[in-house]
């Protein structure tokens, strides 16, 4: 389709204008009747976002197809209201290589639904022992400017400094899994009070604290980008605030579910305690630290809402909690979790939730053509969101390959009805096309 109008729509929740758009770009915004086009879209009660952009996604190819491949991952995107992810490096083979980094790259050019930037790995095969092919990864077709182990962290403080060191040649950003490993030996959730009652292993907050505390240092002292990956605690936040008060590039994300749920969700669910559901990592934290990261989110010393989107088989989850896999899905979910946690509550407008789920993301990840004001001009990477209506989590119903979402069963506001990716449908009617 050449020519699209979206009708009505109201932009970052403004007041209701027209949007054309014409071969990808967004031509005209205004009152357009009379207007012709190809497709026109009814868009009365929607608001208008730019395309999200999600930071952290893992979409599991190649290796574990079993769990979720690029096209049904990036198909649970368009639903959510992407028009771009970042893909994570913990594949089998691990995307440590050009080679890796391209296959993921391409087979999301292939499918269409988002935009797949790989993230590339940043010690071989995760090791943590070497360097992994940064320069070659950088450049690759890919153009991989985001680099992170996540799943594990970079706990050796040289091979760190090194990374950090090395992506200043590209501009790119070491995204750091804060985990102190000693720390959180065995650990299966939250340090306090649920993981006493549960006799569950605890894991502490200064394990994540300590990491992000020592790598705003290295990356100061070097000069370089720092992003912390899903930050979950009070404490992280206040670390984060100091060192933004110092001028440091260090830039941070939040998950949605760290945003809503606590732990005591593994002691008090639907189905009873211990449902591994709820068993991620970094764990849900307390009711103060939720408080505390949606505070740093609408003041900014959060920058941005990144899924974690971890997806896992039955198998892998339906068994006791001990050795259920950390990790929940969260692409479909994720814009209705922040209206509840954010809007509705009065902490962010529309606006901040443009600038938080697609402007900054995209300026983190160095993004190009995303998370662009919507404007004559730009790329038309365009989501449509009907904040209205309230409706049950029904996991039977979403595009990812598993169903491991923790709102099974909640009732979440919004939906996402269209999606456009540089003009094209993906979602209609809230299907994907």
């Amino acid at each position: 389709m050449n020519t699209i109008l979206i009708k009505g729509a109201a932009i970052l929740g403004g007041d209701p204008a027209d949007i054309l758009v014409r071969d990808g770009v967004i031509a005209e915004i205004g009152d357009l009747a009379g207007t012709a086009a190809e497709l026109t879209v009814d868009a009365a009660g929607l608001v208008a976002l730019p395309g999200l952009v999600d930071l952290h996604t893992h979409l599991r190819e190649p290796g574990r197809e079993d769990a979720e491949t690029v096209e049904t991952g990036t198909q649970a995107a368009a639903r959510g209201g992407y028009t771009a992810v970042h893909a994570m490096a913990n594949t089998s083979p691990v995307a440590d290589t050009a080679g890796v980094v391209e296959q993921v790259w391409r087979l999301g050019q292939e499918y269409g639904h988002c935009d797949v930037q790989p993230v590339g790995a940043v010690t071989s095969g995760l090791e943590g022992r070497r360097l992994a092919e940064l320069g070659a990864m950088a450049d690759s077709a890919a153009r991989v400017r985001v680099f992170s182990d996540d799943g594990k962290c970079v706990s050796d403080a040289v091979l760190m400094r090194r990374a950090l060191e090395y992506v200043k040649a590209f501009d790119g950003v070491v995204a750091q899994h804060a985990q102190e490993p000693r720390l959180t030996e065995g650990a299966q959730l939250n340090e306090g009070e649920v993981s006493g009652r549960l006799g569950l292993n605890g894991w502490p907050a200064v394990a994540e604290e300590a990491i992000i505390a020592r790598d705003c240092l290295l990356a100061a002292h070097v000069g370089s980008r720092l992003h912390v990956c899903h930050v979950s605690t009070a404490g992280s936040v206040e670390i984060l605030r100091w060192a933004k008060s110092k001028g440091w590039d260090v830039t941070a994300e939040v998950t949605p579910h760290h945003l809503l749920l606590t732990d005591s969700c593994a002691e008090s669910s639907p189905v009873g305690p211990y449902n591994p559901i709820y068993k991620v990592n970094p764990p849900l934290r307390t009711e103060e630290d939720v408080r505390a990261l949606r505070e740093a989110l609408a003041d900014g010393t959060i920058d941005c809402v990144a899924t974690d989107h971890a997806p896992h088989p039955v198998e892998d989850k339906e068994t006791e909690w001990g050795v259920a896999a950390m990790g929940m899905i969260g692409l479909e979910t994720a814009l209705q979790v922040v209206q509840e946690a954010m809007v509705d509550t009065g902490l962010l407008d529309w606006a901040g939730v443009a600038d938080r789920m697609s402007a900054r993301p995209a300026r983190i990840g160095r993004l190009a053509g995303h998370g662009l004001p919507i404007e004559a001009g730009a790329p038309a990477n365009i989501t449509l969101y009907d904040p209205s209506p309230r409706a049950l989590v029904d996991p039977s119903a979403m595009a990812s390959r598993s169903r491991n979402t923790p709102y099974e069963g909640m009732t979440l506001p919004g939906r996402v009805v269209a999606t456009f990716l540089r003009g094209r449908p993906t979602v209609l009617e809230g299907k994907l096309v």
